[in-house]
Formats: C-alpha cells, sequence, structure tokens
C-alpha cells in the first residue's frame, strides 16, 4: 500500500506543478491592460505569484519535508486560475456573453 501512496502522491505532485505552468503562461499571454480593467493587480505581480508558486511546487513536491511550500504555491496558482483568470476573459470578450 505505500508504494501507491508514493505515486499517488507523485501524480498529485506533477498534475499541481502543470496547472501552475499552465497559469504562469496564461497570465503570459494576457494583455496588461486586461489586468487593470478587470481590477485585479498587474501582470508583472501575476507572472510573479504564479511564477513562484510553480517553482515551489516543482522544487517541493507533494508530501515531503517542503509540503507546506508546495500547499502554498497551488493556493497561490488556484487563486488565478478560479478567480483572476475568468475576469481576464470576460474583460477582454467585452463582457458577459450568455
Amino acid at each position: 500500500m505505500p508504494f501507491i501512496a508514493f505515486w499517488i502522491m507523485q501524480v498529485i505532485g506533477w498534475v499541481g506543478t502543470l496547472a501552475g505552468l499552465g497559469a504562469f503562461v496564461h497570465a503570459l499571454l494576457q494583455r496588461s491592460d486586461a489586468y487593470q480593467a478587470a481590477d485585479r493587480k498587474t501582470k508583472p505581480i501575476w507572472l510573479a505569484i504564479t511564477g513562484a508558486g510553480t517553482v515551489a511546487m516543482g522544487l517541493f513536491g507533494f508530501g515531503g519535508a517542503g509540503s507546506l511550500f508546495w500547499i502554498a504555491g497551488l493556493v497561490a496558482v488556484l487563486v488565478y486560475l478560479v478567480d483572476v483568470r475568468p475576469k481576464l476573459i470576460e474583460v477582454q470578450r467585452g463582457g458577459k456573453n450568455w
């Protein structure tokens, strides 16, 4: 059973890191003025947040002594993905398109 648990933790760790990389790339590709229009922090700040979160997840992995850093990185990336990214998409589309 510990062998299976180890691999589950590895998969969770890598999925989180890939999500962070996706968030960083998305933040990089957005227009700078969209962040202001969405009333969110600036593009360089979000690049730093998602970049640092991704690096933390990549370096510390899930389940080791650095788990706290991994979790902090995941939270930072999830804030971008769940809050900032949808607002940026909405602003660049010109409002809500139902």
